[in-house]
């Protein structure tokens, strides 16, 4: 089994030598980067099984960076470890939302950091895997938001090119997306004329509780929603984000 690989990715070049340096010596393969652009073209060349990166860069910060990785397909598991110098509960809060699986601020311990790399691929590893469960060939599945995040299912769906009605159930309000080959193609609440569409996706992915039905079937309607699926959760993550950012 080949050693994991893992892409750093921060403008200060003293952090980004010495946190290669320590987890190379753990024998781990390493990229770096020293801002989000540069570490999207790494992730082009090579996809990586964890990714830690600073919030603060030139060109692409961190929040852009976890936001475009969430919403690529090769990318939509891979771990993200934010390792930075905001250190708020509103930043942690913020980083959490968008998808990182850690949070460890500025200074920090390389002990500490050793560990947290161990744990974040090993999540990795059964997060992805209860996800792929959750979409194999069935007539039917269903489960917890709370255990796979709606944004998780739609890139599985996606990536198996599924057909079929997605049902979303939180706090008395049902939506259902309509997806062909993978794609949603029209999306609603049950018993309300807005939000529709796009729209609808927008508000859904905003749900971190509820329950989830997955019913296979052969969908031949309109496309509504007209946008991939990695458009509509880049859009979609924006909106939350900036929805939940602190005024």
């Amino acid at each position: 089994m080949s050693a994991p690989r893992i892409l750093i990715v921060d403008d200060d070049a003293w952090i980004l030598r010495m946190v290669a340096t320590v987890l190379d010596k753990r024998g781990y393969v390493i990229d770096t980067a020293v801002d989000g652009a540069e570490a999207l073209e790494r992730v082009e060349e090579s996809t990586p099984d964890l990714v830690i990166t600073d919030i603060m860069m030139p060109r692409m910060d961190g929040w852009t960076l976890i936001r475009t990785l969430r919403a690529r397909p090769e990318t939509a598991f891979t771990p993200v470890l934010f390792l930075t110098a905001l250190n708020s509960d509103d930043d942690r809060i913020r980083g959490f939302r968008l998808g990182a699986d850690d949070y460890l601020p500025k200074p920090f311990r390389f002990e500490e950091l050793d560990l947290r790399v161990q744990n974040a691929l090993r999540r990795a590893g059964r997060m992805e895997e209860d996800a792929r469960e959750a979409v194999t060939p069935k007539a039917g599945v269903a489960g917890s938001l709370e255990q796979i995040g709606l944004s998780a299912l739609l890139v599985m769906l996606d990536m198996e090119k599924k057909s079929g009605v997605l049902v979303l159930a939180r706090r008395g309000q049902t939506a259902r997306l309509f997806l062909r080959s993978g794609r949603v193609v029209r999306a609603a609440l049950d018993g309300q004329k807005t939000p529709r569409g796009a729209a609808c996706v927008y508000y859904a992915l905003g749900w971190s509780e509820g329950r989830f039905d997955f019913s296979a079937l052969d969908v031949d309607m309109d496309d509504e929603v007209q946008s991939s699926t990695t458009h509509l959760l880049m859009e979609g993550a924006r909106l939350v984000d900036e929805a939940n950012r602190p005024q």
